[in-house]
Parts: structure tokens; sequence; C-alpha cells
């Protein structure tokens, strides 16, 4: 099918979805989780395929990991499905009332969007995520994944549109374009007439791609320069357990650390201890000149998998076994070197000081900050929203992750009783 019928078969049923019940669309959502969880073989077998070609073409092990399916992750996406449909559904929620002097009754209320599109690379997963999220509120999503998840992205739609169709709701509340060649991908970006809004998820070269060319409303998902700091009074040994799981639990993940802060007066207890454990995990770190001299004089301290680090490494995000650590003076230092360099994804400080950790939370520029825990907690799924469909580095209509609440907009509904304008 074109590009122009499947966006306007969308719009078509966008109308339709924004006026199913609850029960109805709640009774899909957990069907469509059973469906994916009797048809995980089917949906392996095809995944396969993409992770046999992935490994032909030498595609990075992050990536790899982000593109695997197994049972585990099937169940994971099912279990999604089945929390958005516990969620209160927010479309015909009331958000205000109030009455005019001249009698007229002014209200807002939470309607779906009505048309989504997702540009995405090689995550099946958030196929799965973004058809919850968008039906629960009654929008239509067309969606427009990477070559490399090609036969995971059809099997996951496949089985979703059988659901839709045992349920009698349209089929095009989830649309997969198949056509991967990048004048499709650039084409769908310009689809005004159908689309309300474009959600691209992805790397960099993606998200800058679909900004600077679509003409669709764009809810920019950013990348995830995300920062660590260990003040001068945090508890070392949890300080440890807390970067080893944001850099290495997964290292193809937005909310993943890339960036280490550590406190002068405590880097020369605290690097070695940490280098040790980063060690074990084959992570590199490159370091700067401060902590060169510590390692001069302390030499229990391999150097192995560590380098100097240079300027353009505080502001990369690696997505893999590599992490930059530099030291600094103070709280103020800390925070004045993450706004410099961070994307405006999630950020954490270490410390048992109240007052610094206030001062980062409140001065602190981005979507998710955090004291005394992972990063990697930045996630739709564990804020209790049963998915993401992204997590949003921009500060207009939605920031950090996207659930039910972040695909509604709202309009205006006003009672008169024969009210005219004088």
């Amino acid at each position: 099918m074109e590009l122009v019928e499947i966006c306007r078969q969308a719009k078509e049923a966008s109308y339709l979805l924004g006026q199913l019940d609850t029960g109805t669309k709640n009774r899909a959502l957990l069907a469509a989780a059973d469906a994916l969880e009797n048809n995980s073989n089917q949906i392996i077998a095809e995944n396969n395929k993409d992770m046999e070609t992935g490994e032909t073409k030498g595609m990075p092990p992050a990536l790899l990991d982000r593109l695997k399916l197994d049972e585990g992750r099937i169940r994971q996406m099912a279990e999604g499905l089945r929390q958005i449909a516990r969620l209160d559904d927010p479309i015909g929620e009331i958000l205000s009332m109030k009455k005019r002097p001249n009698g007229l009754m002014v209200g807002q209320k939470r309607v779906p969007l009505g048309v989504v599109g997702m540009i995405y690379e090689a995550r099946p997963n958030v196929t799965v995520d973004a058809f919850g999220l968008c039906f629960k509120t009654g929008n239509a999503v067309v969606l427009k994944g990477g070559s490399d998840a090609l036969h995971s992205n059809i099997a996951i739609t496949s089985v979703l549109k059988g659901v839709l169709a045992d349920c009698e709701i349209p089929q095009e509340a989830v649309s997969l374009i198949e056509d991967t060649r990048r004048e499709t991908a650039a084409s769908f970006m310009k689809m005004n007439e159908y689309l309300d809004v474009l959600i691209p998820r992805g790397g960099a070269g993606l998200i800058r791609a679909v900004v600077s060319q679509a003409t669709v409303p764009v809810i920019e998902t950013g990348t995830g320069n995300c920062h660590i700091f260990v003040d001068e009074t945090a508890d070392q040994n949890m300080a440890c357990e807390i970067i080893l799981n944001a850099k290495t639990q997964r290292i193809g993940v937005c909310n993943a650390c890339e960036s280490l802060l550590i406190h002068q007066n405590i880097a020369d207890s605290f690097f070695p201890v940490l280098a040790k454990a980063l060690q074990e995990k084959n992570v590199e770190m490159r370091v700067d000149s401060q902590i060169m001299q510590i390692l001069n004089r302390d030499d229990s301290v391999h150097t192995a998998l560590i380098n100097p680090a240079k300027e353009q490494d505080w502001g990369t995000e690696y997505l893999d076994y590599v992490i930059s650590v530099k030291t600094v003076s103070s709280v103020d230092e800390a925070i004045r070197h993450i706004n410099r360099y961070n994307t405006g994804h999630s950020e954490a400080i270490l410390t048992d000081n109240y007052a610094n950790a206030q001062r980062f939370l409140n001065e602190v520029d981005a979507a998710c900050v955090y004291v005394n825990a992972s990063t990697r907690f930045s996630d739709g799924f564990e804020f209790g929203f049963g998915a993401e469909i992204g997590i949003s580095t921009q500060k207009l209509h939605a920031r950090g992750p996207m659930g039910l609440n972040a695909l509604t907009s709202t309009k205006y509904i006003i009672y008169g009783n024969g009210q005219v304008r004088p």
C-alpha cells in the first residue's frame, strides 16, 4: 500500500478510535498481550532473521542488544500492554469547568492527538509500546521502523492487527510502513494533511534528520549524555553500585550513564576503587588530568582501559563500554559542567548533603534529575506508565518519559443557554 493511502486510512480510523469506550480499549489491549505471548515463537523466528542480518552487517553489540527479542522480552512487552490496560483512561477527563459572568460554562477536557507518526530504528519493542499507548488514548499510529528490524516489526504488527480484527476495531489503529527507502521516510515527515504529530526515537543522527526535515510538528526525543556526580559526602559503596548499574546494566540505552563527575576531595580514595570495579566490567575510562595524577601516585590501579580524555568526550553519548570521568571542586562546578554538556535527559547526584541535593534538583536543566539513584530508572515502565513512546528532552507539551497524558491534547467545551456576544 502506498504511503499516502496508509496515512489517509489512519486518519479515517482515528475518528472512530477517539470514540471507543474504555472497556473496549482495555479488552483489546489484554487480548493483544495474550496474542504476543501466544505467537512468541513466530515473532522470535522473524527476529532471528533480523539478528542474522545485523550480525552479518557488523552491527555494534549495543544495537544488536536493542534489536534482540526473546521470550522474556516478549513477556515484558505483553506486561506493558496489561499495565496500560490497568491505567486510568485520560480521554474525556474534564480538566476544568468555570462559570463566566454571562452564564457561559467554559471547560476543558482531554482528547486524542489524532494520528501519531513514529520513526524509529532497530527497536521492535517500540512497535508494541507505541501501539499500546496510542490505542489507549484513542490515537491511530503509523510506524516507520528501520530496515534492521523489518521482519520483527512485520510479525508484531500482524499479530496486533489480527487482534483488532477479532475485536471488530479498525485495523488501521496501527499501520507499518514496510518501504524502508529514505525517500519514503522523507515523504512521511511531510504528511501534514494526515499526521498530527511525529515522534522520532533513535540515535542522534535520526533525531536531527527528523527535526530538520519534518513539516509535521515534532516531539523531540533526545539522546542521553547522562551524568552522575559523586559529591564529597556520598556513600562510596553505594556510589560504586549505582555507577556500575547505570553504566553496565545495559550499555545501548539512552538512560545509561556516559559521564561521571567526582568531587576532588574524595577522588584519591574513591576513583581507585571504582576503577577496579569498572575494569572488571571491561569499561574504558577517559579521564581528566587530575585523575591521571592519581594514577601516577597510586600504583595499585592498573592503567588498562584508562586513557586521557579529549574535549569531545565530555559531550559524547557512547552507547558502549566507555565512560568519561572528570573531577570538580564543588557542586557549583558540577552543575555548570552538566548544564553545558548534557542533552537534557537524566542526571544524578550521589550525596548525603541535603542542601547540595536540593540545589542539584533545582538547578540542573534536564527532564529527569535524581538523588542517590541510577539514571536507568528514566523509563515509562519504571515510572508506572506501562510503557513509553519516548523520552522527550524538549520543553513544550511533554518532557521526560512520555506516557498516556503526553499523547493527548485538550479542547474547550462551552455550555450556553442562548448567550450572544454584545
